[in-house]
């Protein structure tokens, strides 16, 4: 039985762009995939069905049915869809979980296909779906169908805190439309230093580098988020950050005892959901 991984992301950075004439906004962002995933299984049957073991995406506003729906089949399969990664959190789990449906397309898993544009279908589906594809971090530019792999990831690992919220990505980009932001030229982009601060496995310059263009909006618009963030800095991560449109928020560290030391140290009650994971394997291009 094919089981196919549906990885978390984070963003180490997100700059938010001038909003575009087809009403989308640009970004520019660093992601990578993380060890914390969502698991898709599918089994040979006589007819097809789709379950999920949460009930309230069991339907079409699943992103993997989704998925299954644009691809225009229905194999003769059970999809079994388990999930780990929590919503409303801006670690783009549903959108993992329809690139593991494209995934498991492109490898042939529901039988002989069509040729397609696989971005564009991974593009229909949602602005982070192609960079599920690229199974390592990546360049994230456009409205997300620019995507540039970085290579292989050092194995750093990572705190994630989901607090007791959600945030609408919507509603963020509205926020921060409300406010004036400076012009950042491509050439200027920390976007691209820190996509070279990752590639030579430089963790102070990707610490320093860190940055979400809408941490202080979210922040300011939600109190578990703030909560969540200024616990992190109290227990000691000098790298405290949002993830993606949010809730969660997440601090990284090159050794998972490091990432210990925080957890135990955070003074969070049992509603912040916590999850110690790490960058997820990738493809070991060099030593």
């Amino acid at each position: 039985m094919p089981v196919v991984l549906a990885p978390a992301k984070i963003n180490l950075t997100l700059e938010v762009l001038a909003r575009r004439g087809d009403g989308y906004h640009g970004i520019r962002s660093v992601m990578v995939p993380l060890a914390l995933a969502d698991e898709l299984a599918i089994e040979p049957a006589t007819a097809f069905s789709f379950e999920c073991d949460r009930g309230d995406l069991s339907d079409d506003r699943n992103l993997a049915v989704r998925a299954l729906r644009v691809l225009e089949i229905e194999p003769n399969a059970i999809v079994r869809l388990r999930k780990h990664i929590p919503s409303e959190a801006g670690l783009g789990g549903g959108s993992s979980d329809a690139a593991a449906v494209l995934k498991a397309a492109m490898d042939g898993t529901f039988g002989a296909l069509p040729s397609r544009d696989w971005i564009a279908v991974a593009r229909s589906l949602g602005s982070d779906v192609p960079f599920f594809l690229t199974g390592t971090g990546a360049l994230v530019e456009g409205t997300g169908e620019r995507v540039t792999a970085v290579g292989a990831l050092p194995a750093w690992h990572a705190l994630v805190i989901k607090p007791p919220a959600g945030m609408s990505t919507a509603a963020a980009y509205a926020e921060l439309d409300k406010r004036e932001r400076s012009i950042r030229p491509r050439n200027e982009s920390v976007s691209l230093r820190m996509v070279e601060a990752l590639q030579r496995f430089d963790f102070a310059q990707v610490e320093a580098l860190m940055q979400n263009d809408f941490q202080d909006v979210i922040a300011g618009l939600v109190p578990e988020v703030r909560a969540a963030l200024d616990a992190l800095r109290a227990a000691g991560a000098n790298n405290a950050l949002l993830a993606g449109s949010g809730s969660c928020v997440f601090t990284i560290a090159t050794n998972p005892k490091r990432i210990a030391a925080i957890d135990r140290a955070l003074a969070l009650d049992a509603t912040y959901q916590r999850f110690d994971t790490a960058f997820a394997a990738t493809p070991a291009w060099r030593t």
